[in-house]
Parts: C-alpha cells; sequence; structure tokens
C-alpha cells in the first residue's frame, strides 16, 4: 500500500505542475474562437440589437443600441484576442462574463417561465419555444475558473507576473473574498434570476460588512 500511495502522490503532483502551465489553455482557446468569430460577425453584420433591445436587462436597456452593439462587437474580438494570448485575463474574462448574461437575457432566456422545471426546458441548443440558453450558459461555467485562477503560466500575463518585482499571489479564504464575490456575482446573475441574485448579493454584502467590522488582530 506504501507503493501505490507513493505512486498515486507522484502522479497527483506531476499532474498538478502540468495543470498550473496548461489546464485552463483548452478554456483559453474555445472561448476565444467563440468570442473573435463572434466579434467578426458583428463587424461584418448588420446591427439587430434594436429589435432586442427592450429585453436586455437593466441597466443595459439604458445603453443606446448603436453603442451597445460597438461595445459587444468589440469586447468579443479584443476579449478573443487577449484570451487567446493570456494578457488581461481575469479582466477580459469578467467583461465577457457579463456580456454572455446580457445577450442570454435577451435573446436565450424564455420570455415567460413559471417555475423551475419550465426554466429547465430552455437548457437546449435549438430553440424550441422555451429559450436556448444552454451554450451560453456553458461559456459562462467556462470563463468562471478564468475569472477566478487567472490563465495560467502559458500566458503573457504570468510572463508580465515574473518580470515585474511583485509578490507571487496567496489565496486567501475570508470573509473579505467571499463578501466580494458573492457580491458581484449575486449582482450580475440577478440580471437573469432577480430573487436568488439579489439574496446572493446580500449575503455578500452582509460579510463584507462582517470582515470590515471584525477586529484586527496585532
Amino acid at each position: 500500500m506504501p507503493f501505490l500511495s507513493r505512486c498515486a502522490h507522484a502522479l497527483r503532483d506531476r499532474l498538478e505542475g502540468l495543470g498550473a502551465w496548461t489546464a485552463p489553455l483548452g478554456l483559453r482557446l474555445v472561448l476565444a474562437w467563440e468570442f473573435y468569430e463572434s466579434g467578426r460577425e458583428k463587424l461584418q453584420g448588420q446591427n439587430w440589437f434594436a429589435e432586442v433591445m427592450a429585453a436586455f436587462p437593466f441597466p443595459f436597456d439604458r445603453i443606446p443600441a448603436d453603442l451597445s452593439w460597438s461595445l459587444a462587437t468589440w469586447f468579443e474580438l479584443l476579449g478573443g484576442i487577449a484570451l487567446l494570448i493570456g494578457l488581461g485575463t481575469r479582466f477580459f474574462a469578467a467583461a465577457l462574463f457579463v456580456l454572455t448574461v446580457v445577450a442570454i437575457g435577451a435573446v436565450h432566456w424564455p420570455q415567460d417561465w413559471m417555475g423551475l422545471s419550465q426554466l429547465a426546458q430552455g437548457y437546449a441548443i435549438t430553440d424550441q419555444g422555451a429559450g436556448n440558453y444552454k451554450l451560453p450558459l456553458l461559456f459562462l461555467a467556462m470563463l468562471w475558473p478564468l475569472i477566478l485562477r487567472g490563465p495560467g503560466r502559458l500566458s503573457v500575463d504570468a510572463l508580465i507576473e515574473r518580470a515585474l518585482p511583485v509578490a507571487p499571489a496567496q489565496a486567501r479564504n475570508d470573509a473579505l473574498g467571499w463578501g466580494a464575490g458573492l457580491l458581484l456575482f449575486g449582482t450580475v446573475a440577478a440580471m437573469l434570476l432577480p430573487l436568488p441574485g439579489l439574496v446572493l448579493a446580500a449575503v455578500g454584502l452582509v460579510l463584507l460588512t462582517a470582515s470590515r467590522l471584525r477586529p484586527r488582530t496585532r
């Protein structure tokens, strides 16, 4: 058993080492292609945002259609390139996350749904009258680890970090991190699911407040 345990630990350690370099790369390549292609189609196509502007979640429904089209086009083009090379990865992944949520609300979300069972019918690629948010939801799941963990060592971000005289990032699991994460995620989620999103944002705000009020140890 000790021999098998050592082999398992040795394999785990090597996989961890490989993962630090290559684990996020597949996500970045797929997302880079998808968003760049979407932006290129918008750049060469006609602006159809005016037709669905009323379905945009607040506050994006207040932005003029032409400006919204330009922002979406260039965030997809530049974001696709940025994800490909791993430059400003967390920023562009977060921006594309919000853009995808807006796209779900405007195009892929069911117009009327009563209960989770009816909402689940929209988890599909082809719209059969109940929405078709499966593909963009998968994009959100793929963007999330890039927001939290970054692009990995095989990226321009990692090269810049190694070149600058800054301390390496340290993982911290505390109320401040959870509060900020829940507040931001809940605010974005509220564009699709108002009540659950606002509850998450409220919990995040409570945690942030608690982290600020907690006595600091010297």
